[in-house]
C-alpha cells in the first residue's frame, strides 16, 4: 500500500523483534505461532514508545504482554501502510 517494499516491512518487522533477515524467514516459513515469534524476539526499550488504538484498543493499556506484543507489530505494520516515514517508525 502507498508504494511501500517487502523490504521496509521486514526492516519494520526486524528492528521490533530483533531478529535477522534469516531468523525472519524461518519463523515466515515454519509454523511459529506469536507466542513462538516474541517469546525469543528481543524487543527494543524504544517500542514502548509506540502509542496509538488498533481496533479501537489504546496499545499502551494493553495489560497483555503477548497481547500488547503483537498490538505493536500491527500498530507500526498500520504506520508503514499508511505512509509514515521508516525514520519515524524505527523509534531511535
Amino acid at each position: 500500500k502507498k508504494g511501500r517494499t517487502e523490504e521496509e516491512l521486514i526492516a519494520i518487522i526486524s528492528w521490533l523483534s530483533g531478529y535477522s533477515l534469516c531468523e525472519l524467514q524461518a519463523h515466515i516459513s515454519g509454523t511459529s505461532t506469536f507466542e513462538a515469534f516474541f517469546s525469543d524476539a528481543t524487543l527494543p526499550p524504544e517500542a514502548t514508545e509506540i502509542r496509538g488504538t488498533i481496533c479501537g484498543i489504546r496499545v499502551e493499556n494493553i495489560e497483555n504482554p503477548l497481547s500488547r506484543r503483537v498490538r505493536y507489530l500491527d500498530k507500526i505494520v498500520d504506520e508503514l501502510a499508511k505512509g509514515k516515514l521508516l525514520s519515524e517508525i524505527i523509534r531511535t
